[in-house]
Order: structure tokens, then sequence, then C-alpha cells
């Protein structure tokens, strides 16, 4: 039998899992042309159809899921044997994805996630939307939902509260007088909440979340945030008790083909020490005043 390249095994496996040459060749960088070919001349080599194709895409026969069980232990080898020799040269690199508020809590406490001593970089990447990890742009990401890929592992993190703020004493002056995302950029529940139901008393619109607290602070108007933010800031208080309706479930989340991964598995790990230290807060309990 003709030797195979790792490469063409990778391209195989990347057809298995995006179901199709046109999704395969974006995550794989190679022409859907290319990509085709290299999938024909595994099934040469190897002497069985791998796949049956049909107008919705292509679906694994019995051999090629047997094929694609084997790579994915020879995967799983490939990528430790990666990691290895990048953690010797100090150039791991693990990349985190969160929300706004999420992230401004990392930063608050970078100390309790990376440190100089660690043998790897870390990368944060500030977004609303849902962290995709099927790609490998991110290796670790904390969701609102509970992930129900299959090639993912999860840990739940607890419950977010929230609530409307306004600066503190600013009393009934702030009534009717609401901030709120751009209705474009407003792709959470908490984000849409104000246009949802305050839609005629929004006076200041903003193109990031990070805007509303300090408007906030500035006592410019009231604005919904979590209740581990608005909570924590002394400037400011709760305008009314909490949104029932927008509390929600929070998740770390990580590929379970990285679970060797060291470097992947200390930052997930600190990060879920991190969220459950600040569970209460999170969960809309608010902290003791001395």
């Amino acid at each position: 039998m003709k030797d195979i390249s790792w490469e063409s095994y990778r391209i195989f496996l990347e057809v298995a899992r995006q179901g199709g040459l046109t999704a395969a060749a974006e995550v794989s960088g190679f022409s859907p042309a290319t990509v085709g070919r290299r999938v024909l001349q595994v099934e040469e080599a190897i002497g069985r159809p791998l796949f049956l194709r049909s107008q919705t895409g292509y679906r694994l026969t019995g051999d090629g899921q047997a094929l694609f069980d084997k790579l994915l232990a020879m995967e799983s080898v490939a990528r430790g044997v990666e990691s290895w020799r990048q953690e010797g040269q100090g150039a791991s690199f693990v990349r985190v994805m969160a929300g706004t508020w999420v992230a401004w809590l990392i930063c608050e406490n970078i100390s309790a996630v990376c440190t100089a001593r660690d043998p790897f970089r870390l990368g944060i990447s500030i977004s609303e939307r849902r962290a995709t990890l099927a790609h490998r742009e991110v290796d670790v990401g904390i969701r609102a939902v509970e992930p129900a890929e299959p090639s993912l592992i999860s840990r739940h993190a607890g419950e977010v509260a929230y609530a409307a703020y306004r600066r503190k004493n600013a009393g009934e002056a702030l009534a009717g007088r609401w901030l709120a995302i751009s209705e474009q950029d407003a792709v959470s529940p908490y984000l849409r909440w104000p246009h949802e139901r305050q839609h005629g008393a929004i006076a200041i619109l903003v193109s990031r979340p990070r805007s509303l607290l300090d408007l906030v602070r500035a006592g410019a108007g009231l604005a919904v945030l979590p209740c581990f933010v608005g909570d924590l800031d002394p400037e400011l208080e709760r305008a009314g008790e909490e949104i029932r309706d927008l509390r929600h479930h929070q998740w770390i989340v990580a590929n379970s083909e990285d679970r060797h991964r060291r470097d992947i598995r200390t930052v997930s790990d600190r990060l879920f020490k991190l969220l459950k230290s600040h569970a209460d807060l999170f969960a809309g309990k608010r902290p003791s005043r001395t």
C-alpha cells in the first residue's frame, strides 16, 4: 500500500468532521479541489470507499468510520507531541474567549489565571457571541449555554444574575432614562432587554457593553448589568430587584481532544476556580459592605 502523509489524513479528518469539501477547505486552508483530490488518494491507498457522497454532503461509510476512530487516536498523540514541543520552547499559547464582563473579571484577577512563571502565553478574545471551538480559533471558551457538540467538554461554573443599576443616591431622578447597546449589537438577552421592555425610554445608545458601566457611573441613566459587576462597584446601587428572566448558567468549555494539553488544562482549571470563588456574586448575592 502506498504511504499516506499525515497531512492527507488530517484532511480526511476535517472532511469527516465538516461533512463536505467546502467546509473542510475553509478549515484546512486548501482549495475544495485539493481537499477532494486528497480524499480520493486516501481511498485509493486504503482500497475501500470511505465516504458516501450526496448533494447534501459527505457521510462516512463503515470503513470510513473505522479509519476516523483510529486517526483520532493518532491526532491526539500528535497534539500531545506538539504541545510538549511548544512547552519545551516556552512558545505555548492558550486562547480564551469570554464575554465583556467575564473578560473584565479575568483581567481584574489576571494573576489567578496567568503568571510570569507560566511556560505559556495567554490570549483573551472578548465577544458577546458564543465561543466557537470547532475550528480551533479558541482553546477555552466561557458560555452561557451548555454545549451540545460531542467534541466539547464542559464544566458548570454557576449561575449569572442581572439587575438594573444607577448611580448611588440618584433616587428617582433617573427614572425613565435608560442606557442601551445599539440594537444591531445587542446579541445577548440582557443587552436586548432595554429594547424589549423600555424601548421608548432609551436616552443613550452605545456600541460596546463596557460603556454602559461608565455611563451609569457618570449618572447618565439606568442600565442592565451583571450583578457581579454592579454589586462590586461602590458607586452604584440596584434600581429594583433582580431581573429573574435574565438569569442563566455559565460553562467553561474546551475541546475534548485537548484535555491532555497541560497548558489548556491549567488555564481551564484556574478559570473554573476563579469563577467558583465569585459564585455568590455571580448569582446575585450582594457583598457585605464594611
